[in-house]
């Protein structure tokens, strides 16, 4: 009871002193509330950005693993890319050795990507991703129809001129037609919509499904030249259930040097790549951002700590004769300095939650008109007011110990 009736009593002698004066508390308590919101927000970003991440990288695959020409670095310094562009691409007979060869395997697929034009009744879209992809591509990775249906066995191997395609192709080519059986201008070659994929929105590698163009790789092979060496071509290959990644990488290896006949002292001509080497690479890029954001906003709190402090002093300064009175009627000094630190503590979550509203509007207002999703996490809220209330507890300490100390004699007589 004792201590609801100190926190009610501090509560009050804030509120007072926001009411009394409500410019200097504004100002002082500034600094807090820009900090919070430079922090959180840093956060509040990364954090939104880095769910997008991960649910992106789920997508692909935990255990599907990407037989490449190039490895993928994040970061890494020591990249040979001069040695890496000499590497031969992999070849669409590879994956189908892969498939004879491999018992620790799903599913196998192959993909090679392009960017060309496509066309429909003179309207012309560019930049599309055309993505020529072997018929277990859908077993390997997730694909999201909106509409329609994926290739059929018959049409992936006689590379029939079918294609699903993303949602923003659809609405720029044919607007809110139905697209099923309509034909779009691809490689200058008329190509039959089947399929179309939900939409996605900004996707965090890049482009998103919203723009692709998929068809069998043995139609896109009419077009693309799959012996060459730059093509970015790729085989993806999911693992049976409980068997490990290391596992799945040790056959790969050895597959992948069996049909390219390497000697046992040649070095690997492929890479074998894996989400996780994203998830590592960007967790390094959001850690040093995050410690830039706590630099930055770690400035405005000191700022917003000593703000709390003035104002405190100036409290202590301005109840004197009280403090005095209540240490006469048997106050105890850790009474005044509890009643003075739970005041400080409440000023400071108050510039704290202002800059935690700002955050929360900001999030509503870009998620519905930049059309990326940003999310205020309870984490970061609990994150947001534990820091303010550590700035006042700190920055009210001293104010609280000196009104603690005063004589109650002399402290009485500052009335006079």
């Amino acid at each position: 009871m004792l201590y609801l009736r100190l926190i009610r009593e501090s509560f009050a002698f804030a509120m007072q002193a926001i009411i009394a004066n409500k410019v200097r508390t504004f100002l002082s308590l500034l600094g807090i509330t820009i900090g919070i919101f430079s922090v959180i927000s840093v956060l509040t970003v990364f954090d939104s950005i880095e769910m997008k991440l991960r649910k992106n990288i789920e997508e692909l695959g935990s255990n599907v693993l990407f037989l490449q020409k190039w490895p993928w670095a994040m970061g890494d310094a020591n990249y040979a890319w001069w040695e890496y562009m000499k590497r031969p691409e992999t070849r669409l007979q590879e994956m189908e050795e892969i498939q004879k060869r491999s018992t620790l395997s799903d599913a196998v697929a192959y993909y090679v990507a392009t960017e060309r034009n496509v066309k429909q009744n003179g309207i012309t879209y560019e930049g599309a991703a055309v993505l020529g992809a072997s018929h277990d591509y859908e077993k390997v990775e997730t694909i999201n129809l909106g509409e329609g249906r994926y290739f059929s066995q018959s049409e992936s191997q006689s590379g029939s001129p079918v294609a699903i395609v993303g949602d923003k192709i659809i609405k720029e080519l044919l607007g809110d037609a139905d697209p099923i059986g309509k034909d779009l201008l691809v490689f200058g070659r008329k190509v039959q919509i089947i399929g179309t994929f939900k939409k996605e929105g900004d996707n965090t590698f890049g482009k998103s499904n919203d723009d692709w163009v998929m068809m069998p790789v043995n139609f896109a092979r009419n077009f693309i030249d799959l012996n060459n060496d730059n093509i970015g071509a790729s085989i993806m290959v999911r693992g049976k259930k409980n068997i490990s990644n290391e596992a799945l990488r040790d056959e790969l290896t050895g597959i992948m040097r069996s049909i390219r006949k390497l000697k046992p002292t040649a070095k690997d001509n492929f890479a074998i790549n894996e989400t996780s080497i994203i998830t590592q690479g960007f967790d390094q890029v959001f850690g040093v951002v995050a410690i830039v954001g706590w630099i930055i906003g770690g400035f405005s709190l000191l700022v917003g700590g000593f703000g709390i402090a003035n104002i405190m002093f100036v409290s202590v300064k301005e109840r004197t004769a009280q403090i005095g009175i209540q240490k006469s009627l048997g106050a105890r000094n850790s009474f005044i300095l509890q009643q003075f630190l739970f005041e400080a503590i409440f000023l400071s979550m108050l510039g704290g939650l202002v800059g935690l509203l700002i955050i929360y509007v900001g999030t509503v207002l870009v998620t519905k008109f930049a059309g990326m999703e940003l999310i205020l996490s309870f984490k970061n809220i609990f994150l947001g007011l534990s820091v303010s209330a550590f700035i006042g507890l700190f920055s009210g300490l001293f104010p609280a110990w000196s009104a603690s100390r005063l004589d109650p004699v002399d402290a009485m007589r500052s009335t006079f």
